[in-house]
């Protein structure tokens, strides 16, 4: 909501709060000066939106946007798009029928560090991408501020798993298959919090890792450390921010630790200049200066990757997504 409203000078106005808990939708409506709302169907005919950002649970999602893509211009959709490919797919296809655009709030492409290197990637810094690791392993307590994690059947793939797919296809392109282990390493949650997944590209591979019960110091949460290896040279991305370019001029190292917006803190800097960086291209698609990034239609493929990766831990075979 911060970096909605950050982006006044640019011509967004935050409209309407819709909750179905009365004080919050409340509370949150006084703080950025909107109307408040606990029946979406209510807000969407007061207000008639340009946009909606629906930042819900998965279960709800298909529900939402299908309610709302006729009544807007743009949707956009918190991760993971869905539980199911056919929930996935109905949100997709309702947006098209309605000529609203669909966009999946995948911030971790939008992260500092990640836009730089893909910069140089496609500046032809490394040549060829052939291969990439992404590390995400810590172990901050994610559940004191979303203790509904702790319940859910699968956690670690479908809560940051989902972003590192989306990274690992921005990076290598569609994956050809995959296999993956999981752990349940922490015995308070239901889910598996941690797994390893090896992803198969045409001419690439990739290493996908991540765990919410390791013990490092300092703690790197909510950092992504990454490796990505091409024909000419690599970029390593470090603890700090600090992104090392190995190319055939030799090593140089850049600093692409964002800044922290005013209403920010750190740790938490390089998850809220991304979010402000996804919602500032929401804004470039509405003017019809961008297409979206991802869309729905292209999240379709970084589901079937997460579902393939638990369908693969659970047979103990490679899978095709």
């Amino acid at each position: 909501m911060q970096a909605w409203r950050d982006l006044g000078p640019e011509g967004v106005r935050i409209a309407g709060v819709c909750d179905l808990d009365e004080g919050r939708a409340r509370t949150m409506a006084e703080e950025f000066g909107a109307r408040a709302f606990t029946d979406p169907a209510a807000m969407l005919a007061a207000l008639r939106p340009d946009f909606v950002d629906i930042a819900t649970t998965p279960p709800s999602h298909r529900a939402l946007v299908e309610l709302c893509a006729p009544q807007v211009r743009l949707v956009i959709c918190q991760k993971p798009i869905a539980d199911t490919p056919n929930d996935a797919r109905a949100m997709v296809d309702a947006c098209d029928r309605a000529g609203a655009a669909f966009v999946i709030h995948e911030n971790f492409r939008w992260q500092r560090p990640f836009v730089r290197m893909q910069e140089l990637l496609l500046a032809g810094a490394i040549g060829m991408p052939r291969f990439l690791r992404l590390n995400f392993r810590h172990g901050w307590d994610v559940y004191a501020g979303q203790p509904y994690l702790a319940t859910v059947p699968r956690l670690a793939i479908m809560d940051i798993g989902v972003h590192l797919f989306d990274l690992v296809r921005l990076f290598l392109g569609e994956a050809r298959a995959i296999t993956c282990e999981t752990q349940k390493r922490n015995p308070r949650v239901e889910g598996e919090d941690a797994f390893t997944a090896l992803t198969a590209h045409d001419g690439a591979v990739g290493v996908t890792d991540a765990s919410f019960h390791s013990t490092l110091r300092p703690e790197p949460f909510p950092q992504t450390l990454a490796v990505l290896e091409g024909d000419r040279g690599t970029l390593e991305l470090r603890e700090g921010y600090r992104l090392v370019i190995h190319d055939e001029t030799g090593r140089r190292e850049e600093d692409v630790e964002p800044p922290v917006p005013a209403w920010g803190e750190k740790p938490w800097h390089v998850v809220q200049d991304s979010v402000l960086a996804f919602q500032r291209h929401v804004v470039a698609v509405l003017r019809g200066q961008a297409t979206p990034q991802p869309s729905g239609a292209d999240n379709l493929r970084t589901l079937a990757l997460c579902l393939a990766a638990y369908r693969s831990a659970e047979i103990g075979a490679r899978v095709s997504p």
